[in-house]
């Protein structure tokens, strides 16, 4: 710096910025501790060892012994040696998340007690309230534009078409009287579909109507494939417009007692 101002006659700040950016020359380098230590830790990866053993014979953090020595490659033909790390990583990792998922499915164990607790017995007006309210999800609606007024439901969960058909036995609706029918893609066994829900749900397969059977895409990446994939099940029930009505009129008083406005389609 000094010699450089000597023969250009500039200023500090000058040569400062016309040196900006430009590495200083090997020569001025003076090699410390850290080097030594980095040039130690390139060679023991170079041998083959670990991370946890540079770190331990160099005294310096596993983190900053991964900093030096990620483009150093582990010597060729050591796959015996990748796999026993890999294994001790995977078992390590296992060691620490298997008192953690104890302690989170024992949590889970304690709040399914306390909510089978809270349920307790069902009355028709529970099951009432609970079928208009998944009717009203899951269900077909009419629209302004639309009306439509019959019970048309499409889900893929047993459990909540269950409820739902015990929701239409309170009401009168026995399970004979609905048409059913798979809503599946073509590539999966619609016919043992048919089969598996007319099983699950008792319900009379000679209720059931000709599959609906969804184009495949290709280049969809679907996980709802294989033997547990039974497609969606439509429950359609015949002469249905005073239940759909009586649908209507208890969702809006729910809404109405919830501060909510009432169902848009509902003429006041």
């Amino acid at each position: 710096m000094r010699e450089i101002r000597a023969r250009t006659g500039l200023g500090r700040d000058r040569v400062y910025e016309l040196l900006r950016g430009v590495p200083p020359p090997a020569w001025t380098r003076r090699p410390n501790a850290k080097d030594q230590l980095r040039a130690r830790a390139i060679e023991l990866r170079a041998s083959g060892c670990s991370l946890s053993e540079i770190a331990a014979r160099t005294g310096v953090a596993k983190s900053t012994a991964s900093q030096w020595v990620r483009d150093v490659p582990l010597p060729a033909g050591d796959d015996a040696v990748r796999t026993r790390r890999k294994s001790h990583a995977k078992s390590m990792s296992e060691a620490r998340w298997t008192a953690h998922r104890a302690a989170r499915d024992a949590a889970r164990a304690d709040q399914h007690t306390a909510a089978v607790a809270a349920v307790g017995r069902l009355d028709d007006r529970d099951i009432l309230l609970l079928g208009a309210a998944i009717y009203w999800c899951e269900g077909t609606k009419s629209k302004p534009w639309r009306r439509d007024d019959h019970l048309q439901l499409i889900n893929s969960d047993p459990g909540l078409l269950a409820v739902f058909l015990l929701f239409l036995s309170t009401c009168g609706v026995d399970r004979s009287v609905p048409t059913y029918r798979v809503s599946i893609h073509e590539t999966a066994d619609a016919d043992a579909a048919t089969g598996w829900w007319a099983a699950r749900l008792a319900l009379p397969i000679d209720r059931f109507r000709r599959p609906t059977l969804k184009k495949h895409k290709p280049g969809t990446l679907r996980q709802n494939t294989g033997t547990d994939y039974h497609g969606c099940l439509v429950i359609n029930v015949p002469r249905s417009r005073e239940l759909y009505w009586r649908i209507e009129g208890m969702i809006s008083e729910l809404f109405r007692k919830s501060g909510g406005a009432g169902p848009e389609n509902v003429d006041r």
